[in-house]
């Protein structure tokens, strides 16, 4: 009874001691790959903090202290082989870091300690693999330890069976192939965590892309909105203020084209900027219509003020006119200048109008700034009455977007370019369109009945977000989103070629180092900056097969090394090769990439328990 209750004190201190070191040895590995990642940012300023992650790990891990102490005491006692014994230790820990890998995930989600903000997943994916990384080294660390303290039953038992010269092989050679198989998941995790820091890579040239091409724009043109011509006549209302005197309030009117037919052609331009293109282009608009002006049957034309009246024509980048706006109006020519006549009326609030409902000024009506062209008109009461003819020509440049916002009462557009790739966006796509090796062409048509409204207009917001439609002119390529893509894909690339290695390696009996699977994950992540790097110079197709084609040759000439033979090089470049190619596909695919991912990864997994269902995982004897 003595000697029982002093080996179960023993195997009890036995198991507080194995606990604490894997407790204390974790915290401090997670304090290594925290420093590890702020040397990487190269933030001085936060070195101290990083500092006391030692000590505040220790004691936020607490709770996994007592776990521990439980579980390995517990998994002690059963009667469970030495496999099944780690396999049991290894979910622990795993389960163990899933509150902590959430908390510390949710921090990361909602800062910018990688230089933006990650997504909820990739945070979770990088505190968990930080965390699984530090529990499986400190257990890889004390396996002697744990080994033996997990053999002291199962020895008892076995020279009680089979005497002092029991055959152990078994066990540890299927406790070996266990620890080489978590190790090598562990590994899996690590080498994604360098991914991360990939994508970031891919948004900072993006955002450098970005910034470059907004440089380019401001010293040419933006993406430009065209509207017009319209009329504008101020007119007086009776109303009153609110001492109840009368008093005339000024009240804007738009009268619109009846009908409007619009021609352009974009003479597209590719401007460099360092290893960047610029999508420019130079438009001309040819613009002719008329005014078929019919007020309303108890509207006093005589409280038009005619002598203010103004043609206006509405752009919203000035600095993309190259050449002055003449515009023929009702047989007179006149050019247009800068600034729209909405911005003279002045507020006037609290004015009661003759219908008793509460008025404000056209700038409360809309507060948003309006830019384009106008000029005075020679405009007499009995010309509204009959049709007046006008046409306009204009050329303006811009930046890869034109749009247009049909204000007329029946109008027609025609836009036309050399360009091959263009996108029709807006609120309305052409009725027609040409899309050829040469350019395209693009029409639109629109009539009273399917506008929002009439050609008389007391109030009007020319928003262009609500009307507004075109084309934009897309570059052939996008080297880095279908980059980013790829990225999302690294879990494939690696944890695939890892299980093909773990396989061929069982089965040639030739085992490889945790650094040579380092080795390989890191040449798998420098693919993808090939790949970035390459497809700013080159089309991404190419850089793609570059990229791909060296790391293969790479891995190949490695396996060649460590294997000795020239087959299972061959086995690991055709794999490569159709994995490469299976991930091209992925990416050039947008509506079916799902569907044949999920097939082909179906396909991929059959092949892999194919491969593997000679493997003899416990090394029994086979009879």
């Amino acid at each position: 009874m003595k000697n029982k209750a002093l080996s179960i004190i023993k195997n009890n201190f036995s198991a507080i001691k194995i606990a604490i070191a894997t407790w204390l040895l974790t915290s401090a590995i997670f304090g290594i790959e925290c420093i590890l990642f702020q040397i990487i940012k190269v933030n001085e300023s936060q070195v101290f903090l990083v500092m006391l992650i030692f000590p505040f790990a220790l004691i936020a891990s607490l709770p996994v202290l007592l776990i521990l102490v439980i579980s390995i005491s517990w998994i002690k006692r059963q009667s469970f082989n030495l496999t099944n014994k780690y396999y049991r230790l290894f979910i622990v820990c795993f389960i163990s870091t899933i509150p902590y890998a959430f908390i510390v995930g949710l921090i990361i989600s909602n800062t910018n300690y990688f230089g933006k903000q990650l997504s909820i997943g990739n945070s979770l994916l990088v505190s968990t693999a930080c965390f699984f990384l530090s529990y499986s080294l400190a257990i890889l660390i004390l396996n002697k330890k744990i080994n033996n303290y997990f053999m002291e039953q199962n020895q008892s038992q076995l020279k009680e069976k089979l005497g002092s010269t029991a055959n152990h092989q078994p066990v540890n050679s299927s406790n070996k192939i266990l620890i080489k198989g978590i190790v090598t998941g562990a590994l899996i995790l690590l080498m994604l965590i360098p991914t991360v820091f990939v994508n970031n890579l891919v948004d900072e040239r993006q955002s450098r892309q970005q910034e470059v091409v907004k440089e380019v724009k401001q010293g040419w043109a933006t993406e430009q909105t065209v509207y017009g011509p319209y009329l504008f006549i101020p007119y007086q209302q009776k109303g009153k203020d609110i001492n109840n005197k009368e008093i005339f309030v000024t009240k804007p009117l738009y009268l619109l084209p009846e009908n409007l037919n619009l021609i352009t052609v974009i003479a597209p331009e590719v401007r460099l900027r360092s290893i960047y293109k610029v999508l420019l282009y130079r438009s001309e608009i040819k613009t002719n219509g008329n005014f078929n002006v019919k007020l309303p049957d108890d509207f006093d034309m005589n409280c038009l003020q005619i002598k203010e009246a103004k043609i206006c024509y509405g752009i919203t980048d000035l600095k993309g006119i190259e050449e002055k706006v003449n515009i023929n109006f009702n047989g007179h020519p006149y050019e247009l200048s800068p600034g729209l006549p909405i911005k003279e009326f002045k507020p006037v609030t609290n004015v009661v109008n003759s219908n008793n409902e509460i008025s404000k000024s056209l700038n409360s009506i809309d507060q948003r700034e309006v830019v384009g062209l106008s000029s005075p008109v020679n405009l007499s009461l009995n010309d509204l009455q009959k049709q007046i003819n006008f046409n306009i020509n204009i050329k303006i440049k811009g930046s890869e977007q034109l749009h247009f916002i049909p204000l007329s009462g029946n109008s027609k557009f025609n836009v036309s370019s050399t360009w091959k790739n263009p996108k029709f966006d807006g609120n309305n796509l052409p009725s027609s369109r040409d899309i050829t090796s040469k350019g395209f062409e693009a029409k639109w048509e629109f009539n009273k009945t399917n506008l929002p409204f009439g050609t008389v207009l007391n109030e009007f917001s020319f928003n262009k977000f609500n009307y507004a439609f075109g084309v934009t002119m897309l570059q052939p390529t996008d080297h880095y989103s279908k980059t980013s893509r790829s990225v999302k894909y690294a879990i494939l690339f690696i944890g695939l070629t890892f299980a093909l290695f773990f396989i061929i390696e069982l089965l040639q009996n030739k085992p490889m180092h945790p650094v040579q699977y380092i080795l390989i994950g890191i040449s798998l992540v420098i693919f993808f900056t090939l790949l970035l790097s390459i497809s700013e110079f080159l089309q991404f197709d190419f850089a793609y097969l570059i990229a791909s084609v060296a790391t293969i040759l790479l891995i190949i000439l490695y396996a060649k090394a460590h294997f000795k033979s020239i087959k299972t090089a061959s086995i690991f470049g055709i794999f490569l090769t159709c994995l490469y190619a299976f991930i091209f596909v992925l990416i050039r695919l947008e509506d079916a990439a799902l569907l044949v991912g999920s097939i082909g990864l179906f396909l991929i997994l059959a092949l892999t328990m194919y491969s593997s269902r000679k493997i003899n995982w416990y090394n029994n004897i086979e009879e």
